[in-house]
């Protein structure tokens, strides 16, 4: 395990209490996207997770005053409309990103966000004039959806940061290498598929 010293520091905000990186609000997460922008595809990300932001906080407001379908649907049905691209967008990043632990993540966390977001317009009361959603879950499921995201774009700057000067450096796309380590994967890999 690589020591504290060694790796590099997270752009997120710090919590005093518990030293992690945190962020609490909106505007915090707004903060922190624009301020991310290593190269073109994390500009793209970044604005994209803002658009995100914004109509989460619509929806978030609008659910706090008023759960009629008629009040909430037509957001939501934006909102979906905006996920797909994110979700479109993200699929098309390149390798770098790819290669990333936290993109698969961030992927399952959109895909899981548009399953529930549809659940929750076919639910309502008898009439169906009344959403069964509260503003705290969806806010729940948007934070986490976002939080992936966030994950997502710091790992990825720390990745193609280079740590010695805290400059960014353009990286080769992840290569196979040929030798006895990747062998030896190959190999457990085709027994687990048995």
């Amino acid at each position: 395990m690589s020591s504290p010293s060694t790796v590099p520091p997270s752009r997120l905000p710090l919590d005093p209490a518990t030293h992690l990186p945190s962020i609490h609000t909106f505007g915090e997460l707004s903060q922190f996207l624009r301020s991310a922008v290593a190269d073109e595809d994390s500009r793209q990300f970044s604005e994209g997770m803002t658009l995100l932001a914004t109509h989460i906080e619509a929806i978030v407001a609008c659910l706090r005053l008023d759960r009629s379908r008629a009040a909430v649907a037509p957001l939501l049905m934006d909102f979906l409309t905006v996920l797909r691209d994110h979700r479109t967008m993200v699929v098309g990043l390149g390798l770098e990103w790819r290669g990333l632990y936290e993109y698969a993540s961030y992927l399952q966390a959109l895909n899981n966000f548009r399953v529930l977001i549809g659940q929750w317009l076919l639910q309502g009361d008898a009439r169906g004039a009344q959403l069964q959603l509260a503003a705290e879950d969806f806010e729940l499921v948007a934070w986490r959806t976002l939080g992936e995201g966030l994950l997502l774009i710091d790992m990825y700057e720390q990745l193609v940061r280079d740590p010695l000067d805290g400059e960014f450096v353009v990286t080769q796309p992840f290569t196979r290498e040929e030798g006895p380590q990747v062998e030896r994967a190959l190999q457990w890999w085709k027994k687990l598929r048995l």
